[in-house]
């Protein structure tokens, strides 16, 4: 490479940038570089595509601009347009890709490259194709026959093996560059997200550049969280050193005056170099860079100047045939002799297939925005016109279509709905964006009533489906309050009954992803109420949201029979999803509730049902899919209940409404964590954790929160913050409520405090969970969190509350008939007889708790029965037996990647009976001669422990634990625990080391 201009005072970052390129320390995928506005990210992005260039990387770059970010995916389009046609032989032109390479709803047939339906002219660009196609080899202008993915989901996948395909094939890696991505595209910014959640097992590194003030907070969250996991490596650019700019950028200035003008600049090159043209000291010149850059037009015939207006406005599309009928130019030959001169200028400069463009995106934008406005309004007009006789599609279109609209116009507006209709599943964002410009010229007179409704509605589904719930919430409050209830009759010809009846469905359905679930029952209860009353199936779609909102607030027993006559109505209508839905509703309120016949008959019922649905008929109820799932969860049955839940997500992902997808993903990772599936569980759970952060739900973040903090309570050791951090913030998010999801936050919170061996805390946030008398806790798994209750009374030596709380497990267990609540109560039983000093009766509760578990396949749970009960076999004298309970035990939870159970399995490993003190390893002992559970007895004697609760603690009887403390008191000499006490301390204090036991709770 010659002639490149060397990078000024970039050297740190440069170093990092190549150890990425070379692989060095572990290769991040994505490369964050932020910083204000002129600060340098452009040029340091030009640098790394150079160098990796030169090590022989496959280069792609593409950049948002402000003034395009509703076209989808157009960020990726806009990198992948310069891929070399090579690398895609042999790749599937049916791919769920191809909205990322052709862009969305892009025509099928295009013209070959070179041509334009009806124009005669040169250029080797496809005048028709979506941004970034221009240019592709023939057969992949445009996106390819039989390519009409709907799955943006699908599509990110997709996306994800081209880019790891193209890496291969290219060489020695791939480079993305993605410039000002805080313009990017919704569906851009989409696919980036999955990127950075799932990074590429390829040689790829995507690097972006934005302004950190200027980037969304869900983007910003995301790039974050990928620092944490390694997948993001972010460098924050701040000002250049004043040597830098003086020495490099103004040689020649008179110190003084280049001083005067950094500081001026405060480091900001593109303010310094401004300050530095306009060579009028420390004042920006007027109008800034901008003037600057518009001064190079005015040379310019009135031709060559529409010419670089029309293609800042045609962007990518430039070639001269659409330059022509942008401009509006009729002489062919003159139009390409401007084309020359501004070349000669270095204005415009031709690119591959024929296109033109502006030397520089700001250039770009600074025409673009000078142009006079109405003659910029022209300009878009005739370039979508341009591109609609070129077979452009729709989406492609709209951009211009929008920049062209000044006030109502029929055609245009049909423009734009077509496009929202071609990006509702791949571009949700899009799509309502396109209906709300529609919306905003639609006449608000009584002739557009019904239509304004009806394009109301749909941006509303539209924003629901993109995570966008409080705007779509928001958007039918507009539209109910339009409605009064007794408008329009339902058979008076129109159908403003089924649009209000739609609009009330959906907004009680936001309104509860929101945890407004008393404002959600009480406008459904009106609706139902209304007269005249609502028609049959819209009484159906009324009744089901109400039985999915009501239990959320209340006992399922309060609305079961409203969901049943929804039921049998629904089979009156042959309206097979309907029913299905109803049964899911019923089978999760039962399993929810423990009673245990009706919801074994409900899931039974209903997963016939699901299961003789085509994906098809599921495609507007996938969430009955979720509530299958949990019922079966919560009745043990983890096979099916994996199984619904996947055919959900992959529902859901074809284009269900983004919010849904989390209760699917969490549905699956509970199953893992009972499993004892870990690492695929904490997987699942952190996607539903970046979708729920975008949407602004508290009460689903909450719920997200909560089954991260559980399944890392499993997957990290013990004393490890993080779980306890997560759970904090689940019972944050949850706030003063006291639904079903705040519940069951409260109740992991036990669960993290117990981890984190505060058993007060453990106590305290289950009874703000279930209250007094626990009626809060969720019936079906109250004896589980029982069991949590026991474990803290134990160890804080409060006997009595336990052996209640265990009683009360054991009776539940027997009603409920369920194994692992079963075996949670067999645990708490054993807990209690340990502490009584029956470890023979608590070994043998916690054998039986494994085969419990055993039986429905909860590895966890088994894992866990068999370690703690090892150890109290191995103090009841059979060391064989302990021995096989240990390993099973370490192996189950080792397999399943439970850091917490193999911590405990090595703290717990049940050794042979002394028959001597053993004496510690050297360097180790604290009180010297004393054994490794003499030690630990001692410390916790330190701790000023009871007898019980060391017993409790350490799994052992009362009876070993006094037998332990005359052995030490015999070898150390002294005579009480006091005096024990600071015996443990001093010789803590001399050594330097600290005691202390890990808790064996979970």
């Amino acid at each position: 490479m010659t002639d490149r201009v060397p990078l000024v005072g970039r050297g740190a970052e440069l170093d990092r940038l190549e150890a990425v390129l070379d692989g060095r320390g572990g290769r991040p995928g994505v490369v964050d570089l932020t910083g204000a506005a002129g600060i340098g990210k452009s040029r340091l992005l030009t640098e790394l595509c150079e160098r990796a260039a030169d090590r022989g990387m496959t280069v792609l770059r593409g950049r948002a601009t402000e003034y395009e970010r509703h076209i989808p995916f157009r960020l990726f389009t806009d990198a992948l347009a310069d891929l070399d046609p090579e690398l895609l032989h042999g790749l599937d032109p049916r791919s769920p890709a191809a909205p990322v390479l052709y862009g969305v709803g892009a025509p099928t047939g295009a013209a070959e490259p070179g041509t334009t339906s009806g124009m005669a002219g040169s250029g080797a660009g496809t005048a028709g194709s979506p941004p970034g196609t221009a240019g592709s080899p023939p057969g992949t202008a445009g996106s390819p026959p039989g390519a009409a993915p709907a799955d943006r989901f699908a599509a990110h996948r997709a996306t994800a093996r081209l880019l790891a395909a193209l890496a291969g094939r290219g060489g020695t890696g791939l480079l993305i560059a993605l410039d000002d991505l805080h313009w990017a595209d919704p569906a851009s910014l989409e696919l980036l997200d999955h990127l950075v959640r799932h990074p590429l097992r390829a040689p790829v590194v995507i690097a972006v550049a934005r302004r950190d003030r200027q980037t969304s907070p869900s983007l910003t969250a995301a790039l974050t969280r990928g620092i944490d996991t390694g997948a993001v490596l972010r460098l924050d650019l701040g000002p250049l050193a004043e040597d830098a700019c003086v020495e490099h950028l103004a040689a020649g200035l008179p110190p003084d005056r280049a001083a005067r003008l950094y500081a001026a600049s405060e480091g900001n090159p593109l303010y310094f170099l401004t300050l530095l043209q306009g060579q009028s000291g420390t004042t920006v010149p007027a109008g800034g860079l901008a003037t600057l850059l518009l001064d190079e037009l005015t040379p310019l015939t009135a031709a060559q100047r529409r010419t670089a207006e029309a293609a800042a406005v045609l962007g990518d599309h430039s070639t001269p045939p659409l330059l022509a009928l942008t401009a509006a130019a009729t002489d062919l030959a003159g139009l390409h002799a401007d084309l020359s001169a501004l070349a000669r200028r270095d204005l415009l400069r031709p690119g591959p297939g024929g296109r033109w463009s502006l030397r520089h995106p700001v250039l770009r934008a600074v025409v673009h925005e000078n142009t006079e406005h109405r003659r910029r309004a022209g300009m878009h007009r005739r370039a979508a016109a341009a591109l609609a006789g070129a077979g452009a599609s729709a989406s492609v279109r709209a951009h211009h279509v929008e920049r062209a609209l000044t006030g109502w116009d029929p055609d245009l507006a049909d423009v734009l709905l077509e496009a929202a209709g071609q990006s509702e599943a791949t571009a949700p964002a899009s799509s309502a964006h396109w209906l709300g410009v529609v919306l905003r010229v639609l006449p608000d007179t009584p002739p557009y009533t019904a239509r304004r409704r009806e394009l109301l509605l749909k941006r509303a589904r539209a924003l629901s489906v993109c995570g966008n719930l409080r705007e779509s919430r928001d958007l039918l409050h507009e539209v109910i309050a339009a409605m009064p209830a007794a408008d329009e009759a339902p058979d008076s010809g129109g159908d403003g009954g089924g649009v209000r009846a739609a609009a009330v469905t959906l907004c009680a359905s936001m309104e509860r992803h929101l945890g407004q679930y008393r404002a959600s029952v009480a406008l459904l209860r009106r609706e139902l109420r209304r007269r005249p009353a609502p028609r049959p199936a819209e009484a159906v779609a009324l009744g089901l949201e109400l039985g999915s909102s009501a239990p959320h607030s209340s006992a399922y027993r309060d609305v079961r029979p409203e969901v049943l006559r929804t039921y049998e109505l629904a089979r009156a209508l042959g309206d097979d999803p309907a029913a299905a839905g109803a049964l899911a509703i019923s089978a999760l309120g039962e399993a929810y509730d423990g009673n245990l016949p009706s919801a074994r008959e409900y899931t039974d019922r209903a997963g016939a049902c699901v299961d003789a649905l085509t994906d098809r008929d599921l495609a507007d109820l996938c969430e009955p899919l979720a509530r299958l799932g949990w019922a079966e969860f919560y009745l043990e049955r983890y096979e099916d209940a994996e199984r619904h839940a996947d055919r959900g997500v992959a529902i859901a992902r074809r284009g269900g409404p983004l919010h849904l997808l989390p209760h699917l993903l969490l549905c699956k990772a509970t199953v893992h964590v009972h499993a004892c599936r870990l690492g695929s569980a904490l997987d699942l759970v952190d996607e539903a954790e970046s979708i729920a952060r975008g949407i602004g739900s508290d009460e689903l973040l909450a719920l997200v929160l909560a089954n991260k903090a559980q399944v890392l309570i499993a997957a990290q050791p013990a004393g490890d913050g993080i779980a306890l951090a997560v759970a904090e913030e689940a019972v944050a998010a949850a706030g003063p409520r006291t639904s079903w999801w705040a519940s069951l936050s409260w109740c992991v919170m036990s669960y993290a405090a117990l981890h984190a061996g505060d058993a007060r805390r453990a106590r305290s946030a289950m009874l703000r969970a279930g209250g007094p008398d626990l009626a809060g806790l969720q019936p079906s798994m109250r004896p589980l969190f029982l069991e949590a209750l026991v474990t803290a009374a134990v160890c804080t030596g409060d006997l009595p509350a336990a052996e209640a709380w265990a009683e009360r497990a054991r009776r539940e267990a027997e009603q409920l008939g369920l194994p692992v609540q079963r075996a949670s109560a067999l645990r708490s039983e054993g807990q209690v007889l340990a502490g009584q000093g029956s470890a023979s009766a608590a070994a043998q509760r916690y054998a039986l708790a494994a085969e419990e578990a055993a039986r429905s396949g909860a590895a966890l749970w088994e894992a866990q029965s068999l370690l703690l009960g090892a150890s109290l076999t191995a103090e009841s004298g059979d060391a064989e037996a302990a021995e096989r309970m240990w390993r099973r035990g370490r192996g189950l939870a080792e397999t399943g990647g439970a850091r917490l159970l193999t911590g405990l399995a090595d703290l717990l490993h049940p050794a042979p009976r002394e028959t001597a003190p053993t004496p510690v390893p050297a360097g180790a002992p604290l009180l010297p001669g004393l054994t490794r559970r003499e030690q630990e007895i001692a410390a916790l004697v330190a701790e000023g422990l009871t007898t019980p609760a060391i017993a409790a603690r350490l799994y052992l009887s009362p009876r070993t634990v006094d037998t332990h403390l005359s052995h030490i008191f015999r070898k150390t000499g002294v005579t009480s625990r006091s005096a024990l006490a600071a015996l443990t301390a001093r010789t803590a204090s001399h050594s330097g080391l600290r005691t202390g036991v890990v808790s064996g709770s979970v």
